[in-house]
């Protein structure tokens, strides 16, 4: 057994994706400004860390396996890449092409200027777009005279009120495959008010949204005077050399001997060792058998991983735990010379309607979007598969995925030839749903977690699944964990 070294508080991390690194390093922070330091060791199942970011470098191209950006109106990310000193190697966008498309009839459409998800706040460029029919444009439009729902409590799907609001041709057209690039889910159960609350905030304030977004957006459309459509693209930031650049670093200012590769934890075991029955001390048993004490834990795994850890702690919390079901997606990267890709590329890449049927959920044109992704004279692209409404296209082995992926590049960008190479990337099980109830689920969660002030749990199926939300997942985790040490 591994005693805990006296004088020290031991607290151990399970997980060593970037919840798990951002909370170890935030307890490094913490430890710092204590007359008594805590002894970090983070336990990692697999040969390294980092999770899903990960960053491939071949023949002068960049590739990102998970996700390639942040958001930059979130401050954990950033406000970490300053304090570990990486602030210099962000990069934003490039300033060129800061536009989208969408897929309809089987051919690329440029997003209008100035919509953002849901609807659209420029007047002319909606009108003139080839996105939706003039029915839909006008369904759209009733939103301006519709009245506030009469039920704000209500958990409501994004499937549901979008054709409340708009219509069901701005839900198929438009939302369903905006939304499903970021969650990969299904819009008849995802949660509004779990997902994107300021929609509900301004059928409150405005009832509206059209004018809410008009009213709000004044000002960014006043910066944004290159041609932007869709996602306001100037928020989104990556590092010049990957985004592997922040987990490796968060990794390096680790103590050495604190980080655990290859040891999967297979249960835990609580102790009340003080005279009240307060003071909880904690016992790891790894697959290995090995016995771990610890003084506080943070379990930053995905939640159906942390049910099967702590149902023998909180048979009540694991259960509710295993409520929130999760998506898989692969990431499939193409290079390609720029004079085999007939499309001109002048955008960020597209996204593809259900309705649409094809095997591509999205695709990012990498070497346009952020600098340094493909060397001179080449191009690099990067499709999203599976989700929650394609499950079987990430069943597909990698063979037929690439030959489907492929198809719908042929179709859509006109490539002929076979990519230079490929490269995919499974991720299973890595998308947390959030679906109708979640809010509500985790609320309770974090009742139950509380009556354990010794454990904490982090992870993006909390509070988001973007890179900053899951990073400041995990410091809350440590902050409230050094509370109690």
């Amino acid at each position: 057994m591994s005693g805990v070294p006296k004088g020290k508080r031991r607290v151990i991390v399970i997980g060593g994706g970037v919840t798990g690194l951002a909370a170890a390093h935030r307890f490094i922070e913490l430890s710092a400004q204590r007359q008594s330091p805590f002894e970090i060791l983070l336990l990692e199942a697999g040969a390294r860390l980092g999770g899903i970011v990960r960053t491939h470098k071949r023949d002068g191209f960049l590739l990102e396996g998970g996700p390639d950006s942040f958001i930059s109106e979130k401050p954990a990310a950033i406000e970490l890449a300053r304090r570990i000193a990486l602030d210099k190697h962000l990069i934003q966008t490039e300033s060129a092409h800061r536009r989208s498309f969408i897929v309809r009839d089987k051919r690329l459409r440029l997003v209008p200027q100035g919509f953002q998800l849901l609807a659209p706040s420029r007047f002319w460029p909606f009108i003139t777009s080839e996105i939706f029919s003039w029915t839909g444009k006008a369904r759209i439009a009733l939103d301006l005279i519709l009245p506030r729902s009469k039920s704000q409590e209500e958990d409501e799907s994004l499937a549901a009120f979008v054709r409340r609001r708009f219509g069901r041709e701005a839900l198929e057209r438009m939302a369903q495959p905006m939304v499903g690039g970021i969650y990969t889910a299904d819009p008849e159960t995802l949660s509004l008010r779990a997902t994107m609350p300021r929609f509900l905030e301004m059928e409150r304030t405005e009832r509206s949204l059209i004018r809410a977004m008009r009213r709000a957006n004044r000002k960014s459309q006043a910066k944004e005077t290159n041609g932007t459509s869709g996602a306001r693209y100037s928020l989104f930031l990556s590092f010049d050399e990957g985004m592997q650049t922040l987990t490796d670093a968060l990794a390096a200012r680790l103590p050495p001997d604190s980080i655990r590769l290859n040891t999967k934890v297979r249960s835990l075991v609580c102790n009340r060792i003080s005279s009240d029955g307060e003071a909880k001390r904690w016992r790891v048993i790894t697959e290995s058998g090995e016995a771990i004490e610890a003084d506080a834990l943070c379990v930053a795994l995905p939640a159906h991983a942390t049910a099967n850890l702590v149902g023998d702690v909180d048979d009540e919390l694991a259960s509710i735990l295993n409520l929130i079901s999760y998506a898989s997606t692969a990431t499939v990267n193409l290079a390609y010379k720029r004079e085999d890709v007939p499309h001109k590329l002048d955008g960020f890449g597209f996204v593809t309607p259900a309705i649409e049927r094809l095997s591509t959920l999205a695709c990012t044109f990498s070497s346009v979007k952020f600098f340094g992704r493909a060397p001179e004279g080449c191009v690099l692209l990067r499709a999203f598969v599976g989700g929650a409404l394609q499950p079987e296209m990430f069943e597909l082995d990698e063979k037929r995925m690439l030959e489907a992926v492929q198809a719908d590049l042929r179709l859509l960008l006109g490539i002929e030839t076979r990519p230079l190479f490929s490269l995919v990337e499974k991720w299973p099980d890595s998308m947390p749903q959030y679906t109708l109830g979640h809010t509500e689920r985790i609320g309770k969660i974090r009742a139950r977690v509380n009556a354990h002030p010794t454990l904490q749990l982090a992870g993006n199926y909390f509070d988001g699944a973007g890179i900053p939300d899951s990073i400041r997942s995990g410091e809350r985790a440590a902050e409230n964990l050094a509370q109690y040490l």
